[in-house]
């Protein structure tokens, strides 16, 4: 059973939003804070953005950066994702993750434990 689901992902056009969810399933953990990265076709699975459920500290990829915001609810493992003026560079799959060791890499897939499948997003210029 996949421990983390994401929905949300769909078709949109270049400058359009969307709202990733991403919820526990299942299984009972607690974490530090959850996490979202994408991988392209053909490309490494990137950091996007991360927030810390201890401090309610965000953290964001440049390419990202006013553009999308991370936010969650700790107690529930439920993290989200409210992607504005989405652009065609930022088709990708999504995946959410959960940090159950407070680790010090945010940044990068080993700082995290559980992951979801992933759901996928695309933009149409």
């Amino acid at each position: 059973q996949v421990p983390l689901v994401e929905s949300g992902g769909g078709l949109v056009q270049a400058g359009g939003s969307l709202r990733l969810s991403c919820a526990a399933s299942g299984r009972t953990f607690s974490s530090y804070g959850m996490g979202w990265f994408r991988q392209a076709p053909g490309k490494e699975r990137e950091f996007v953005a991360a927030i810390r459920w201890s401090v309610g500290s965000t953290y964001y990829a440049d390419s990202v950066k006013g553009r999308f915001t991370i936010s969650g609810d700790g107690p529930r493992n439920a993290v989200y994702l409210q992607m504005n003026l989405l652009k065609p560079v930022d088709r990708a799959v999504y995946y959410c993750a959960a940090d159950l060791q407070a680790s010090s890499v945010l940044g990068f897939p080993a700082g995290y434990g559980l992951w979801g499948q992933g759901t996928q997003v695309s933009v149409v210029s």
